[in-house]
């Protein structure tokens, strides 16, 4: 008989941990609060546009890319609906304080050789600093998809590898504006100074330097894309039942009950959902009291303030590269702060649709933001909010406008509507302790702190999702490997995938 695996959450985590166990043999129940699945991946409509809530920017889909081999693995590479962008830009970057563009090029000599033009005497040094950060990602046996005989493959020896990002990237480059265009994805991993591990940049960097990946018509599809292989594998995708209990007894889970009343026995109890929320669905008694307090001392990485703009037709050109806006330099690591001015910067994009034209239909903003923007609301629910709260987004909007006005002179013209979210849309769509974005916090001045293993205590329970190991669209998909790797052997998962023959060229 199959072994039954039951999985809470269908965010990118449980799609992806239940996608590689169905095709592996198990019977796969994935249990999804929300009435639609996707977690990052899901998109809302508004205005007649639909518009992705997370996951604008993917690494790992240039091929041989390692995400693109796990989906070559999973048999949906072929479905998926992606857009390069442009390999002359990948990423432009705007400081405000000097009114200042950086360009950024795609690969190694690509992305030298920009940064060179505005930094000539940093030449050299930029190619150390490449060298060293492929070198970090190499020595990571996950993200290279590798056999691994140590800690699931995550941690290397090397001077660098536990080093403060910041301080890594000063150890190689001297110019200090240099220093801070280097840092500049840092909202893509809730970056902060003196404690982001240089792993962390090295493999976010590395993954944009070998080029990035958007969407077409929303990220939707991928979320179905993955459904679609748990269901042809007999497996189940439930949207619309919230986990409300986790029945533990002897530290092993006997059941899972809904809000619908239905109870869910399985071989194997997987979460997508952040630890903290968990503990809350289950007796204390559970876990010991010391485990549920480390969850709760571990930092969250910042929330994000997003505003969607449909714009007029053919009113304001499309844009196949990502923009970043950055207001000063030296707050470049300061995103998680609340001692500073908000908004510190934001990324923003034109998602493609099929067929696309000149012209953009709509344009997403997110702008990274200190959960304690708004602690003093945190205890109402959508739609019961207050007044003060929706003034305080129009004036949230407000602000991004201007800058964004400030990038590109006219913009406010060429929009039609615009809708808002906040930090406590994100905590209570996504289910994520203080709205985070990017999971727990990573320290390297205490790197145990912050590492929360797949396998936990109550001895059929397993966790998988941002918040172990790697987070976003390739961390999410190479944790799930690990996950999966903890049922059915290390290195199992790992070695299917590369058994594969290699695509001719």
């Amino acid at each position: 008989m199959k072994q039954r695996v039951v999985i809470i959450g269908a965010g990118l985590g449980g799609l992806f941990t239940g996608a590689i166990l169905s095709k592996e043999g198990f019977e796969v129940v994935i249990l999804e609060k929300n009435a639609t699945i996707g977690g990052g991946l899901q998109t809302f409509q508004r205005f007649g546009e639909h518009f992705d809530t997370g996951m604008h920017v993917i690494g790992g889909m240039h091929p041989n890319g390692n995400v693109w081999k796990i989906c070559r693995y999973l048999g949906v590479l072929d479905k998926m609906k992606i857009r390069d962008v442009d390999d002359e830009c990948t990423d432009r970057l705007y400081f405000s304080e000097d009114h200042t563009y950086y360009d950024i090029a795609k690969g190694q000599e690509g992305f030298i050789s920009s940064l060179s033009k505005y930094f000539p005497e940093e030449r050299g040094n930029l190619e150390l600093y490449v060298d060293a950060v492929l070198a970090i990602a190499d020595k990571v046996d996950l993200f290279n998809l590798r056999p691994s005989t140590g800690q699931m493959g995550l941690f290397a020896e090397s001077n660098d590898f536990l080093m403060a990002a910041d301080a890594f990237i000063a150890k190689y480059i001297k110019d200090e504006r240099l220093q801070s265009v280097l840092a500049y994805m840092n909202p893509l991993y809730g970056g902060r100074a003196h404690e982001t591990p240089a792993y962390i940049h090295a493999i976010i960097s590395t993954l944009y330097i070998h080029g990035a990946s958007r969407f077409v018509d929303g990220s939707c599809h991928f979320a179905q894309l993955l459904s679609d292989v748990i269901t042809t594998n007999g497996g189940q995708v439930i949207a619309g039942d919230a986990v409300e209990w986790i029945n533990v007894i002897d530290r092993k889970v006997e059941y899972v009950r809904t809000k619908s009343n239905k109870q869910y026995t399985a071989d194997y109890c997987i979460s997508d959902v952040h630890p903290c929320t968990l503990m809350k669905l289950m007796d204390e008694k559970a876990f010991p009291k010391s485990y549920r307090e480390r969850l709760d001392t571990i930092p969250n990485t910042h929330s994000a303030f997003a505003l969607y703009v449909k714009l007029k037709q053919e009113t304001f050109p499309y844009i196949n590269h990502s923009e970043y806006c950055m207001t000063r330099y030296a707050d470049v690591w300061n995103f998680s702060r609340t001692d500073r001015p908000w908004p510190l910067g934001f990324l923003m994009m034109t998602p493609p649709n099929s067929h696309q034209g000149q012209y953009a239909t709509k344009v997403l903003i997110t702008a990274p933001m200190p959960f304690d923007m708004v602690r003093q609301w945190e205890n109402t629910t959508v739609g019961h909010r207050g007044a003060e709260y929706e003034a305080w987004k129009a004036k949230c909007a407000e602000l991004l406008l201007a800058q964004i006005e400030e990038m590109h002179p006219g913009f406010q013209a060429c929009i039609e509507a615009i809708n808002t979210s906040s930090p406590l849309t994100i905590r209570d769509f996504y289910g994520v302790k203080d709205g985070s974005i990017c999971g727990f916090a990573k320290n390297c001045q205490n790197i145990v702190l912050s590492q929360v293993p797949v396998v936990t205590k109550v001895r059929n329970l397993l966790l998988t999702g941002q918040n172990v190991n790697l987070h976003g669209f390739c961390g999410v998909p190479l944790t799930a490997i690990t996950t999966c790797e903890a049922i059915l052997g290390r290195n199992y998962i790992v070695n299917k995938i590369n058994e594969l023959l290699e695509p001719e060229t």
